[in-house]
């Protein structure tokens, strides 16, 4: 009897939704009424619920113009009027996507779809109900990492985490990245996606799915360039909004989902904020449908979602956008699909902490910063790049000469902690996120993330930012060779001009031992800055390789390196290396019976001379080997 007269109640508020009143509305965990697309004829009238301001719906008519028959694969559109004083100023509006449309009194589908830009009338394009509610239904493949996995997600079961799940191999999947491991790099990776999510569409097709308005907050402008360039091809645009109090839930914000309500999904959230708005279509128990189209249509997922609060509908003549922020955390993201995304209240996505420190740089307004970064394949690095990067600009961006080195600590579930450094010298900044994208960190989240060995957790990310307002750089001005001729077995010197940016020439020499086998030959010696230096490493076998690896991508920084190429060649097979074989040895690992051969790569001889300073610039001079007289 009580759901009985809270349902009348709602349809009684409506009639009244024309003079501009909210709509009180019950959870929806009922199964809904709703209308089939054969039964919808062209002039019927309805009305749609969305949020205008606020978190409370509200309503505003609709009229059918027609239906679009196999309009994707199995799914119609069905196309909609939507007369209402304000959309008739916003047109289609990005993060009404998902806002339930009823005709005949019944759930018909979700406002999803517009046209291309400048629409002078407010029509748009709804997905039926009956594809997103079969989507709402789709149970979790049992054992599903990470929303069905054990430790160590929220509420898992404690214990290691399982080394394969019910959603194949670790590194399987829409936004998994599509490389060997060792080569991961962010900006590929979203080309491979973006990809992925436009094969097979149309792109003549005038009608597209309302963007995703992606809200940012705590945001520089150079950092939201990079996420436009990351995220905007896969349908979320960039705004700039606000974070809801630092990542906290407003105690006087709804506790659970409303048909109509607004519903984001969280990839950032604390002091810098990232967060996809849109709609409520239906809520069934603790669970919801919603979008009417897919986000990144990444299958079965798993990303923080909360209860959104929508300040205003931006009008623009080229596409309008409601704006917003996240009003209270709840529930997960668990299936994101061709029709609908779907949230379930009980659930828990994996997110880590970020936390960033800086120093060197007095009287700053904040040093110490702290973010939930979701836990994503694709996502994740991306999203690291971008915060580091508004950290920098708001605490250090000046445009001086500036030194800068990056410490991380990764935190990997079973694998313990590597360290990593990222550095620069720079004539007229700090770097931006988009240079961050290539740092050794935000590409360590995305080889751990989309590893082939092992399903896993990034537990923590610690940073540490030095910051010195000067030019710590020597410029490398040639080099002397002090022994142009030399026996085997004895060294060769040469001398290195330093000169650094204001301030004497300084001088340093470097010896290397010339081995017997050099003898009666020039060799070629070469001095490098040893950041540009990578050491012999093997393909890694596993994820504990691959972290390895990481940590060694350079020999010390400051430093200069003076090397030759050696007569021998290295290999690395299966983890291991030997930098000096002959070649009859190589032709003994040849296998026979596989094409799974060891990796030959050139063997160097190096000296590392340690500075106090980083360098720039390289040189090459020769020596001869005397012949050995018997």
């Amino acid at each position: 009897m009580r759901k009985e007269f809270l349902s009348i109640a709602a349809v009684s508020v409506g009639l009244f939704a024309g003079l501009g009143l909210t709509i009180p509305l019950a959870r929806g965990d009922a199964k809904p009424r709703t209308i089939s697309v054969d039964e919808i004829k062209d002039g019927m009238k309805g009305y749609g619920l969305t949020v205008f301001k606020g978190t409370e719906p509200e309503r505003f008519d609709v009229e059918v113009v027609g239906v679009l028959k196999n309009f994707r694969p199995s799914q119609e559109l069905i196309l909609v009027k939507t007369p209402h004083p304000r959309l008739n100023v916003t047109k289609n509006v990005r993060g009404m996507s998902g806002s339930p449309i009823y005709l005949d009194g019944r759930l018909a589908g979700a406002y999803a779809y517009s046209w291309a830009s400048f629409q002078v009338e407010p029509v748009a394009g709804v997905t039926p109900i009956a594809p997103m509610l079969t989507e709402m239904r789709r149970p979790i493949p049992p054992g599903f990492w990470p929303l069905e996995g054990g430790a160590p997600l929220p509420g898992g079961a404690k214990g290691a985490a399982p080394k394969r799940a019910a959603n194949g191999a670790p590194g399987s999947g829409t936004t998994a990245f599509d490389g060997a491991p060792g080569t991961y790099d962010v900006e590929a990776h979203a080309n491979q996606v973006a990809t992925r999510l436009s094969a097979g569409l149309d792109p003549a097709r005038p009608v597209v799915p309302t963007a995703t308005p992606l809200m940012l907050a705590g945001m520089s402008d150079r950092s939201i360039a990079l996420v436009r360039k990351l995220f905007a091809p896969m349908g979320l645009e960039p705004v700039q909004a606000g974070s809801g109090g630092g990542g906290k839930d407003d105690p006087s914000a709804p506790k659970h989902y409303v048909d109509g309500g607004g519903v984001g999904v969280q990839m950032a959230r604390g002091d810098v904020s990232f967060m996809g708005l849109g709609t409520v279509t239906h809520v069934e128990g603790t669970k919801l449908c919603g979008f009417g189209h897919p986000m990144m249509e990444a299958g079965v997922t798993a990303l923080p979602t909360a209860i959104g609060r929508v300040h205003w509908i931006f009008a623009s003549d080229q596409h309008s956008s409601k704006i917003g922020e996240s009003a209270r955390a709840l529930g997960a993201l668990v299936q994101d699909r061709q029709s609908a995304i779907v949230v379930d209240e009980t659930k828990s996505a994996p997110v880590f902490p970020l936390v960033a420190e800086i120093r060197g740089a007095e009287g700053i307004p904040k040093k110490s910063w702290n973010v939930e970064i979701a836990e994503e394949r694709f996502m994740s690095s991306g999203l690291v790049a971008s915060v580091l990067g508004s950290i920098i600009d708001a605490s250090v961006s000046e445009r001086r000469d500036v030194t800068w080195k990056l410490k991380s600590k990764l935190t990997v579930r079973g694998h313990g902690t590597i360290e990593l450094e990222d550095f620069g010298v720079a004539t007229g900044g700090m770097p931006d996120a988009g240079e961050l994208a290539h740092s050794k960190i935000a590409r360590a989240v995305g080889e751990v993330l989309n590893n082939p060995w092992e399903l896993t957790h990034v537990e923590k990310l610690e940073t540490t930012l030095f910051v010195d307002y000067t030019r710590d750089l020597w410029k490398l001005r040639g080099l002397d060779v002090l022994d142009p001729v030399v026996d085997a077995g004895q060294s060769a010197r040469v001398r290195v001009h330093l000169v650094p940016y204001a301030g004497p020439e300084t001088t340093k020499v470097l010896e290397i031992q010339m081995p017997a086998e050099l003898a009666g030959r020039d060799v070629e010696l070469e001095v490098v800055p040893g950041y540009q230096v990578v050491p012999d490493l093997a393909a890694p076998q596993s994820l504990a390789d691959l972290l390895s690896n990481s940590a060694r991508q350079s020999v010390t920084p400051r430093s200069l390196v003076l090397q030759f190429r050696a007569r021998a060649q290295g290999v690395a097979y299966k983890g291991h290396v030997a930098d000096r074989l002959p070649a009859f040895a190589l032709d003994a690992l040849r296998p026979s019976s596989t094409d799974v051969a060891p990796d030959a790569f050139p063997s160097y001889t190096r000296t590392v001379a340690l500075l106090d300073r980083y360098v720039e610039g390289s040189d090459r001079a020769k020596v001869k080997v005397r012949p050995i007289v018997r």
